[in-house]
């Protein structure tokens, strides 16, 4: 066995190893938010304060963002404008999509080159969970909750609890118990 194995074994049974990784994992994943939130904050048109980039995300130069938003994941693509409101949250690998291509009245088929731009707008205190796509010209309303996986198509009212393919309203949030905590300023 060679010097090295045997250090290494010594370093192992004392839990030396399991704390250096984990620090080092720690460590890393600090400098990972904070270069992905530096990314997002450079590339919107717009950032209100507080916001926290904890996975690559990626936004545009047309998105405008609120205060309190946390990215878990997002994936902005299109030229259309995005606007998310204030306290917002999102789960890993969402999709926005703020584009189209022109398949009604173009010159070719499927689709033609014209590119047509839609906005997005997701209002204050929303949650999306993981794997949502919203799709082009979507209004999500204020309190809103997107159930994971949901491919989001037509506007959601606020206080709508949606999910599904397309998704649907299937249930609502208690909008007394809601507005007592928004009275409050007791945000995540």
């Amino acid at each position: 066995m060679s010097l090295i194995q045997k250090g290494m074994r010594k370093l192992s049974k004392s839990g030396l190893i399991v704390t250096i990784y984990l620090v080092i994992l720690f460590i890393s994943s600090t400098i990972s938010k904070k270069f992905y939130t530096y990314i997002v904050q450079k590339t919107a048109k717009k950032v209100g304060s507080d916001l926290t980039v904890n996975r690559r995300s990626y936004v545009t130069d047309s998105t405008v963002l609120g205060n309190n938003v946390n990215f878990n994941g997002m994936r902005v693509h299109g030229r259309g404008d995005l606007v998310i409101g204030d306290n917002f949250h999102s789960g890993v690998e969402c999709l926005v999509i703020t584009q189209n291509h022109n398949y009604d009245d173009g010159t070719k088929i499927p689709y033609d080159s014209t590119i047509i731009e839609k906005p997005v707008r997701i209002e204050d205190n929303v949650w999306i969970g993981s794997r949502v796509t919203i799709l082009p010209g979507v209004t999500i309303g204020e309190g809103a909750i997107i159930q994971g996986g949901s491919t989001v198509t037509t506007d959601i009212p606020e206080g709508a609890i949606a999910g599904g393919h397309p998704a649907e309203v299937f249930d609502h949030r208690d909008m007394d118990h809601y507005s007592q905590l928004k009275s409050e300023s007791k945000f995540l």
